[in-house]
């Protein structure tokens, strides 16, 4: 009996435990699945969800006080808000074609509350009026890639770097280097140049721009001229261009006072013309023609002596630049210099033009020593102030992997004669 009582007392355990299984395996679980947040999308630190985003460019017309006040801010508020950021952002020069974001208030009104200004690719402004007047300058992130080009000039620099698909702004920056050294507007075909230089992206994928040249050579007539890049505060602008012996690719003078321009008549004391009976007229200065509204610069650093219009002279802009030297710049369309403006080598002083005695669109570059007009292609300038000698080791360990890299470069023209081997003895081996 006692046995039997212990044999259903087993049997109804084991069932209850089953069922209990069972129940378990069939029962529906606890959903116990998260719910996914929604993505948070922010830009210039600003949840966007949180506003109403309105995204323009300035048009025509457009001001800042216009923009606000089409978003439902009052007028008194606009002159507080330029009021306050006045220090950091001068409201007065947004300029058309600028991208602008406006945040507003998530309500019927909507009015305006965050205004962010793109000044170009890298720069921008953020105000924001939504509680508190605060203005911030800021910078998107920039990423720097350096870049190697090597090409063989056909026509000229610049078309050259067309070409290549490189930017043309590389081309503008060794003119400047080379400015000295090598006049551009008279190119060989088969001169050949290499390159490294700096370009900037913002965000990883915007371009933004050339950034510095590191070095580069240029072989001119059979002639390589390199060019390092080396920094230190005792040089001019904390930076400067020298070759593979320390010497200053800059000289006193610059070779040409217009950046591109053909030269078109030299300096000659036993020039005849025809209008004037082929009797001997002196010409005393050196022509540059270029179009009309081309920049002028100042061939090197100085004061300005004279700014005025004077007969056959036309407008015209006379600099010294010491005990020794002055140039002169004749018929100008506009003077941009005034009299006791001291000038760098390099600055606008003025713009092509066919004022005075001018038969096309020219600048006269006179030329002074000891107060007599010379022909400058004729002195032997004198060069920059050459690196001091504590300064050498510094360069040559920045020179030579740089000369490394640029030697390990082939020329444009080289590296296609590779591929062509390359692919010929592919298709061989087919």
């Amino acid at each position: 009996m006692n046995y039997y009582r212990l044999y259903i007392t087993l049997f109804l355990s084991l069932a209850l435990f089953s069922c209990g299984e069972k129940q378990d395996a069939t029962s529906t679980p606890i959903d116990q699945t998260l719910e996914t947040e929604p993505e948070v999308i922010k830009e210039y630190g600003y949840v966007l969800d949180d506003y109403v985003v309105e995204r323009d460019t300035v048009q025509s017309g457009d001001s800042f006080g216009k923009i606000l006040f089409d978003s439902n801010v009052d007028y008194a508020t606009i002159q507080e808000i330029s009021d306050s950021v006045k220090n950091v952002f001068d409201t007065r020069r947004i300029r058309v074609g600028k991208p602008y974001m406006l945040l507003k208030s998530k309500d019927t009104l909507e009015a305006a509350q965050v205004f962010i200004y793109e000044q170009n690719k890298e720069d921008y402004v953020v105000v924001d009026f939504e509680d508190d007047v605060t203005a911030a300058a800021k910078k998107h992130p920039v990423t720097i890639v350096e870049r190697e080009v090597s090409g063989v000039i056909s026509s000229n620099l610049s078309s050259t770097f067309d070409d290549l698909g490189a930017s043309v702004l590389v081309s503008i920056k060794m003119a400047d280097i080379y400015a000295w050294t090598i006049d551009f507007n008279k190119l060989d075909v088969g001169d050949r140049f290499k390159v490294i230089y700096d370009e900037r992206f913002v965000n990883d994928t915007v371009p933004a721009g050339v950034g510095n040249i590191k070095a580069c050579v240029f072989e001119h007539r059979g002639r390589e001229i390199y060019a390092y890049r080396f920094e230190n505060d005792s040089l001019p602008g904390g930076y400067d261009y020298f070759d593979q012996n320390a010497e200053n690719l800059r000289r006193a003078f610059l070779k040409s006072p217009l950046k591109y321009g053909r030269l078109s008549s030299r300096y000659n004391l036993k020039r005849r013309i025809k209008y004037y009976g082929y009797r001997v007229r002196p010409h005393k200065g050196t022509d540059f023609a270029a179009p009309i509204g081309t920049p002028i610069l100042a061939t090197a650093d100085g004061v300005v002596t004279k700014s005025e219009r004077r007969g056959g002279n036309g407008n015209y802009v006379k600099i010294r630049h010491n005990g020794t030297y002055d140039t002169q710049y004749l018929h100008m369309k506009k003077r941009l210099a005034k009299v006791g403006q001291s000038v760098r080598q390099g600055e606008v002083i003025g713009t092509i033009g066919m004022t005075g005695n001018s038969g096309g669109p020219h600048v006269c570059y006179r030329f002074w020593k000891n107060g007599k007009q010379v022909d400058p292609f004729a002195e032997d300038l004198p060069a920059s102030e050459p690196m001091a000698d504590e300064l050498l080791p510094v360069f040559d360990s920045i020179k030579r992997p740089l000369q490394l890299q640029l030697d390990n470069l082939p020329f444009m023209t080289e590296a296609e004669d590779d591929i062509t081997e390359e692919q010929e003895a592919t298709e061989a081996l087919q």
